[in-house]
């Protein structure tokens, strides 16, 4: 197969591009690879929950830190405000998959994925340290934008690296084990529901606005340590310690692979829109539909569960069929159910429908969500792997997930149109098929072995 210098493939299609026909079966795999792959699901996983957690509650908790930080007679100008520092964290992202995922891609997974976690870590103790408006001013809101900022910077190569040590090591079923990382995000978000539908329930509004929130951003600090020591011991993958080195693999991806660091940053689309959607639901139905604020958590409680429980057995699935076909159905259904859900949910703003719509959305996500990251990984070679899976998922989901909240209420408080979100969703569901389209029609990769 030949590549333009944009990294468009022109080798003859091969149907869904990541085949694991030829992964090793479970037969023939050693003990020690499959501890080794056990540890590092561990080790991912791990990552991946602090990064969301941190990133739902900050979502979860909009109304409450817009209040605390960016008060004002406009309570929408505040709720603005906060998701636009939500927003400008995700500018950096890329940056951080570019530089972060190269600094991989020369000197080894372990040492990135380290460096990653440290600096997630920093940016949560920011937010739950920071002074409110009330005792600082204006002063407030920078320490907050701040805290975004780093917690971006090191969230945009925390995927990528993890995703590529995981695919790495895996010895076989390599969607399987790397969907790991996905049903991970699944505790964050039921763990972050939870703490918003415990904290909004039980503790009386001045509490909760003076020291309650920050209990969920303090839990999330406790879990970064046990994730230092757990990729303190790892082992480097094979694959990087015995393969070629890039020595500029920022600009060899841009450059040579830039086509398919397009293509993969569509492919992301759905996935991102919909743990956004589930995340901006709370702020909806408490904002614009009047349901009570702990029982808006509910939908992000069933939500987390179904995509904890559901994403593995998707990955097994994706393993037989292929990961872009499973992904093909779940963007049609996106598109298909987009509408509907929306109109069920602001004709019957009650709980139950609440609940059941986040529902719904899960199990989309969780077809969607679960083959990406092996989907990403078997676009790009070895020696830029870890820089190309940050750049093209980071892309995506600045562009397609993490403005979501910010368009979103700018959409709402425009319109005034309760069911504007849907269209939002189905426009990034086409946008995913047309990157799958290609993806399948256009590429002859397979999985690492």
């Amino acid at each position: 197969m030949t590549t333009t210098p944009a990294g468009t493939p022109t080798g003859p299609p091969t149907g869904d591009p990541a085949d694991t026909s030829a992964d090793a079966s479970a037969s023939s795999v050693s003990p020690e690879r499959i501890a080794a792959a056990r540890k590092a699901v561990i080790s991912s996983s791990i990552g991946a929950a602090l990064e969301w957690f941190d990133i739902i509650v900050y979502a979860s908790f909009a109304v409450v830190i817009a209040k605390n930080f960016f008060p004002g007679g406009d309570s929408g100008l505040g709720l603005i405000l906060t998701f636009a520092t939500f927003t400008i964290s995700y500018l950096v992202r890329p940056l951080g998959g570019l530089l972060i995922g190269g600094y991989g891609d020369r000197y080894g997974r372990k040492k990135a994925l380290t460096l990653t976690l440290i600096l997630m870590m920093a940016g949560t103790v920011l937010m739950a340290a920071a002074p409110t408006h009330q005792a600082i001013g204006a002063w407030a809101g920078l320490i907050i934008l701040v805290s975004r900022l780093v917690q971006g910077f090191s969230a945009g190569a925390e995927f990528g690296t993890a995703t590529t040590f995981l695919i790495e090591t895996a010895p076989h079923r390599k969607v399987y084990y790397s969907s790991w990382q996905v049903a991970s995000q699944g505790v964050s978000m039921f763990l972050a529901s939870a703490f918003g539908y415990v904290l909004f329930k039980y503790l009386s509004e001045d509490d909760l606005y003076s020291w309650g929130w920050r209990i969920p951003f303090i839990v999330g600090i406790l879990v970064g340590p046990v994730g230092l020591y757990i990729r303190a011991r790892l082992s480097e993958t094979e694959e990087f310690s015995q393969g070629p080195r890039e020595r500029t693999p920022v600009r060899t991806t841009l450059t040579r692979h830039l086509g398919r660091v397009l293509t993969g940053a569509a492919c992301v689309g759905v996935a991102t829109i919909s743990v956004y959607l589930i995340l901006y639901m709370p702020t909806f139905a408490v904002k614009s539909l009047g349901v009570p604020a702990d029982a808006a958590y509910l939908g992000g409680v069933v939500a987390g569960l179904v995509t904890l429980v559901g994403v593995p057995l998707v990955g097994k699935l994706a393993d037989r069929v292929g990961p872009a076909r499973v992904m093909t159905w779940a963007a049609v259904a996106a598109l298909a159910l987009a509408w509907p859900l929306f109109k069920a949910l602001t004709s019957s703003p009650t709980v139950p429908t609440l609940v059941c719509v986040i529902a719904v959305l899960g199990v989309i996500m969780a077809f969607y969500f679960a083959p990406l990251p092996a989907l990403l990984t078997s676009l790009y070679p070895p020696e830029v792997r870890t820089t190309a899976v940050s750049t093209a998922y980071n892309l995506g989901v600045t562009l397609l997930g993490g403005i979501a909240p910010l368009v979103l209420t700018w959409l709402i408080d425009r319109t005034g149109s309760l069911d504007s979100p849907s269209l939002y969703y189905m426009g990034v569901a086409v946008i995913s098929l047309l990157g799958l389209w290609f993806v399948r029609r256009h590429t002859s990769v397979a999985l690492p072995k």
